[in-house]
């Protein structure tokens, strides 16, 4: 069935051009900061604490977002150390846990990381979770209908033993479109699934992504713009970190050549995480690096390189950073960026967070102190306007504190700036699902770009989630939308114009691939 969202009222008819695989660099908006008018003057950190009597357990790990049910809002997954996969039904801004009644585990194993994606392509989003012990095997919940979920890993070829996993990414890495599994592993090797009808088959077995390193975080986008999907993955104790070009054919590790040089890491330090976004908003996907260690932030030349703007920018704590994700928290155009971490002996860890917020002239400011209720989080990090309300929320997990495990903060933006916002969903052709890896662009009435967004691939702590992506925005005035999907025939494009932001407000914006 199509994905029943209350808001993707309609597919919209949409003008389809072929992209050429290194296009026109964008000609780029002026970035003149407009101070805040006086009725928008309100709390430097907006958010408050939603149901915190639901969401306290301890030792939580991975968090991701989607509609589970077709009801046309978003729903949170949770893993607890325990065992658990909790699952919080919304209803118009409350929750309610439902997880044990739809047939999700409540002890046992635990599991490391949480992804959704729609991979039989019935317009419901399954959830995949990766065992964290190599003795446990990983797990596929078909969602059925949203009226519950069956184990199907055996049945489809996806229980990976041997495995102790991390980060498990849906994407379509050879442009069939469906969604493949990637599975990084802290031990026992990467792998790479291919899905035919359903079924799933180990490709590039011993070589390229099948990389034999620790790893911890994997992401996925098109950083060169030749059509095909790349993957960046963050290794673990004293490994390099590794960028695996797509060829087509094959996969080759260019790292290093591209600007992505991690040598000369202790046995101590190493990557956990990846998020993408475009902060400088240049049209080009930038990519920050959460390690133990200093983190890293790498800007995207345009070139198919990266250049380390790290200390230039003022991203660098080298704090025990776990994971990590970009948002436009305040709405005025540029992304902000929310790390989670940690301190202190093994068994007396405290959380230590940062909320970095983006002035949009090139540099970084954390605002966030130690002693505010949103240094709360210690592994799981995604911003998600679970509310539709045009403000991102913050959704938070805790995986060492004794006390309060999860959290989801509610964005509260004072007066006008509640409403600048746009919110895209980007479907596959069937209107199924959405399209992992696509890239999303906002352009103004006069053709200067204004942001780029990618339809999420992974990120936060091991967490895949499947929302729309979302745009903060200086004023109300029509944009242009464009899509650009990766398909068979290479990077194409979708465009609308005239989208009237204030039209779409509590409701996302719908582009359908054609």
């Amino acid at each position: 069935m199509r994905y029943r969202l209350k808001y993707l009222p309609a597919v919209l008819p949409l003008l389809a051009a072929a992209c050429a695989a290194t296009p026109e660099a964008p000609q780029l908006a002026e970035t003149v900061p407009a101070a805040p008018a006086a009725e928008e003057t309100g709390p430097l950190l907006p958010f408050v604490p939603v149901q915190p009597e639901l969401f306290g357990e301890a030792g939580s790990l991975s968090n991701a977002w989607a509609d589970f049910d077709g009801d046309g809002q978003l729903d949170l997954a949770v893993s607890v150390k325990g065992g658990a996969i909790r699952l919080y039904k919304q209803d118009s801004g409350v929750f309610t846990s439902v997880g044990e009644a739809l047939g999700l585990p409540v002890s046992g194993p635990e599991f490391r990381g949480l992804s959704w994606g729609d991979f039989n392509g019935d317009g419901y989003p399954d959830l995949m979770a990766g065992a964290t012990s190599p003795e446990e095997l990983s797990r596929v919940f078909r969602n059925e209908s949203g009226q519950g979920f069956t184990d199907v890993a055996a049945e489809i070829g996806l229980t990976i033993p041997g495995r102790s996993a991390r980060q498990t990414n849906w994407v379509d890495y050879d442009n069939d479109g469906d969604l493949d599994v990637y599975s990084a592993n802290r031990a026992g090797g990467n792998k790479l699934y291919q899905n035919t009808d359903g079924l799933f088959t180990e490709v590039f077995t011993g070589e390229g992504p099948s990389d034999p390193r620790p790893t911890v975080g994997a992401c996925w986008f098109d950083y060169n713009q030749d059509g095909r999907i790349d993957l960046f993955l963050t290794n673990q104790s004293g490994a390099e970190d590794a960028v695996w070009r797509n060829d087509g054919v094959g996969f080759t590790d260019v790292a290093a050549e591209i600007g992505i040089e991690t040598s000369g890491r202790t046995q101590q330090e190493g990557g956990v995480g990846c998020a993408v976004g475009d902060f400088d908003n240049d049209g080009l996907l930038d990519v920050y690096f959460i390690n133990y260690g200093p983190n890293k932030l790498y800007r995207n030349k345009g070139d198919g390189t990266f250049e380390d703007v790290t200390e230039a920018f003022g991203v660098a704590e080298p704090d025990h950073a776990v994971g990590g994700d970009w948002g436009d928290f305040n709405n005025d155009g540029h992304l902000d960026l929310f790390v989670v971490g940690y301190e202190g002996p093994f068994g007396e860890q405290v959380p230590v967070n940062y909320l970095y917020l983006n002035d949009g002239q090139g540099g970084f400011t954390n605002i966030l102190p130690l002693d505010h209720p949103m240094n709360a989080g210690d592994h799981g990090a995604i911003w998600v306007d679970y509310d539709q309300d045009g403000g991102l929320d913050l959704s938070l997990t805790d995986g060492y504190g004794p006390e309060g495990g999860h959290f989801v903060f509610r964005n509260e933006l004072f007066g006008m700036a509640a409403g600048r916002a746009l919110n895209v969903m980007v479907l596959n052709k069937a209107g199924t699902g959405v399209v992992p890896g696509a890239e999303v662009r906002l352009y103004d009435g006069a053709g200067n770009i204004l942001a780029t967004r990618l339809v999420h691939t992974g990120g936060g702590y091991n967490a895949q989630s499947a929302i729309p992506v979302h745009f903060g925005l200086k004023d109300l005035s029509p944009v242009t939308v464009e899509v650009t999907f990766l398909t068979a025939e290479g990077r194409v494009t979708q465009t609308v114009s005239g989208v009237d932001p204030a039209e779409w407000a509590g409701k996302a914006f719908a582009v359908q691939q054609q």
